[in-house]
């Protein structure tokens, strides 16, 4: 241990932070993944951030959105896959990022199709298309192939990721957007299951309905250029922690188009060419008191 919190290296003498400074460092990030845990629940937040949320490094925003869903797990919750987020140009140069982020799907906010959602119960409610990627064997590696990919992919089906599109600490950072595991809040599974082998990943076209108007549109292209790129990137990002794709999981690669506001009843459709359409219901339900 060194107790005075330096090391000789040469003739230099480098900075080594003392035991106590990373048992505080642990406490206030878990201080601050309890705040996340609480608003994802309570839609409220509570008191100041210490550290402030701009001053978190990379990886100590992942190890706060580690921290909430180890919270959420043992409040019940389990972990069923990956979201994958910031997979386009546009919002990459918007955080200055260069690479996507992720963050955790949970059960039981994996919906089947045609589902009735209470959209006052999230907060700024908004929703992407999604192609849901089914994996089918554990996978791992860097650089992998499409046909590796391809491979270890049981089935597609097309999504509606549901968002709570709230920022807590403006401005909106990079460090928020992964502290809160990419805004995500649920997603909606279409029934019909593809197979990879029959799909073009990069020239497929997603649609969103809202009442049966489209509202946006957009190839899969902008996608990193693709969905088998954002899976390319995930399984090496896992791959670097130790970890591996587990089978079984489910995997949403992002979304080629803006994130799609719901603040009023509406029957929301996302279609995927080639791979089918998912159906849910927003609409308020009465409260009683």
């Amino acid at each position: 241990m060194f107790r005075n919190g330096t090391v000789n290296i040469g003739k230099s003498l480098i900075q080594i932070p003392s035991s106590n400074v990373l048992i505080e460092k642990m406490k206030s990030l878990d201080i601050l993944a309890g705040q996340y845990f609480h608003a994802f629940y309570k839609k409220e937040w509570l008191g100041e951030c210490e550290p402030a949320i701009s001053e978190l490094s990379i990886a100590e925003a992942y190890q706060v959105q580690n921290m909430v869903a180890r919270k959420r797990v043992q409040a019940g919750e389990k972990i069923v896959g990956y979201k994958i987020g910031c997979t386009s140009s546009a919002i990459r140069s918007q955080f200055g990022l260069t690479e996507p982020i992720n963050g955790n799907l949970f059960q039981p906010h994996v919906f089947e199709a045609n589902v009735v959602i209470d959209w006052s119960d999230y907060n700024h409610c908004a929703i992407e298309p999604e192609m849901v990627l089914k994996i089918g064997r554990e996978i791992r590696g860097e650089n992998l192939s499409d046909s590796e990919l391809i491979d270890s992919v049981e089935y597609v089906s097309s999504g509606i990721e549901i968002h709570n599109f709230k920022f807590w600490n403006p401005p909106p950072t990079l460090q928020e957007l992964i502290c809160s595991g990419g805004i995500h809040a649920g997603l909606v599974v279409g029934s019909a299951k593809v197979s990879p082998r029959d799909l073009f990943f990069k020239d497929e076209v997603f649609y969103v309905y809202k009442d049966e108007v489209l509202v946006t549109s957009g190839p899969a292209s902008e996608i990193m250029g693709g969905p088998l790129h954002s899976l390319r990137w995930l399984v090496g990002f896992l791959t670097k922690k130790g970890l591996s794709l587990r089978k079984n999981s489910l995997v949403i690669p992002g979304s080629p188009v803006e994130l799609v506001t719901v603040d009023q009843d509406t029957k929301l459709k996302v279609a995927v060419e080639n791979v089918g359409s998912v159906v849910a219901f927003f609409k308020k339900h009465k409260k009683e008191f």
